[in-house]
């Protein structure tokens, strides 16, 4: 390991590259548009670069080469998953083979953009793992831990980084040894080709499957509990990180809930935070997403504590 100043961008890119990433395709535009431009930048030579026509063929490339057993990063920004939902919709109902890392960085604010649309609204619509990365070092692990679930569970993964960790920078220790992934190769499968029977059957999986998912990213490093007492505070993304920072000059006893994949939403954890709590204050960019879980949450577990957000 080595240790490198690092934009979050820079730190999501060396991640994919560590973790054994084939190919790499996507459409330029702020906040995301430093990760393809470091892969190229640091392409040891055997990985496929492109900045493709739009987010759309971007996404199309990739998924052809997941078929092989190829992992794939694709890279765009927020309005660009717009772009990018048509075959998204038909790939996930037909799954990949090669962990598959989408890259959708969103721009509270905005700053540079045309609207503020969260992403992990369109991961609940897809029914896909969305990750919330609080910081550039976190970013760089959740890199690697999103290949790594794409593959367990046979679909893409989101990643979600927003502006305020695509551009702060951070020491990060870098893994010098490069994961070396060979390629099965494409195998004619049914499948690869989806009609309205597989697609029936598909769903059916894909709906069953949540719960399960839920259930293991609720044991995941990336949900934590931390602190005590009567008061909660759940976070997730850069706005946890804000919260950790304003916590460490207060001295009551506050019970602290990060949310590191917002969907599907770890239920199981979310219903050990609110055990024994009266008030739960929410931080998050930029929809009430933790807020709407927690709130499902209570429905179910008939824990009944006062929850504040937006």
């Amino acid at each position: 390991m080595t240790k490198k100043l690092l934009m979050g961008n820079e730190a999501i890119a060396l991640s994919a590259i560590a973790a054994g990433v084939h190919i790499v395709t996507g459409y330029p535009g702020t906040p995301s548009s430093e990760v393809l431009e470091t892969v190229a930048a640091n392409n040891p030579g055997d990985i496929y670069v492109e900045w493709s026509v739009n987010e759309k063929v971007a996404l199309e490339v990739a998924a052809g080469a997941s078929y092989t057993g190829a992992r794939s990063l694709v890279t765009m920004k927020q309005v660009g998953l717009n772009v990018a939902s048509d075959p998204l919709m038909s790939l996930i109902y037909i799954g990949v083979k090669g962990g598959m890392v989408i890259l959708v960085a969103d721009d509270p604010g905005p700053i540079s953009s045309q609207t503020e649309q969260d992403t992990r609204h369109f991961a609940k619509y897809a029914n896909i793992p969305v990750f919330d990365p609080s910081t550039p070092e976190e970013a760089y692990e959740m890199t690697q831990s999103a290949f790594a679930l794409s593959e367990e569970i046979g679909m893409p993964v989101l990643l979600r980084p927003t502006t305020r960790v695509c551009h702060s920078c951070s020491t990060i220790e870098v893994s010098e040894e490069r994961k070396k992934l060979p390629i099965g190769g494409f195998i004619k499968d049914k499948r690869w080709v989806i009609f309205p029977a597989l697609s029936y059957k598909n769903h059916k999986h894909i709906e069953e499957n949540q719960d399960k998912i839920g259930d293991m990213l609720s044991e995941s490093s990336y949900n934590p509990i931390t602190g005590s007492g009567k008061i909660g505070i759940a976070a997730s993304g850069i706005a946890y990180t804000y919260a950790l920072e304003a916590l460490s000059s207060f001295k009551e006893d506050i019970k602290l809930l990060k949310v590191g994949t917002a969907f599907p939403f770890p239920k199981k954890k979310a219903a050990e935070f609110l055990e024994g709590l009266d008030k739960v204050l929410v931080f998050e960019e930029l929809d009430p997403v933790v807020e709407e879980g927690l709130l499902e949450c209570t429905l179910k577990t008939g824990a009944l504590p006062i929850i504040y957000g937006k």
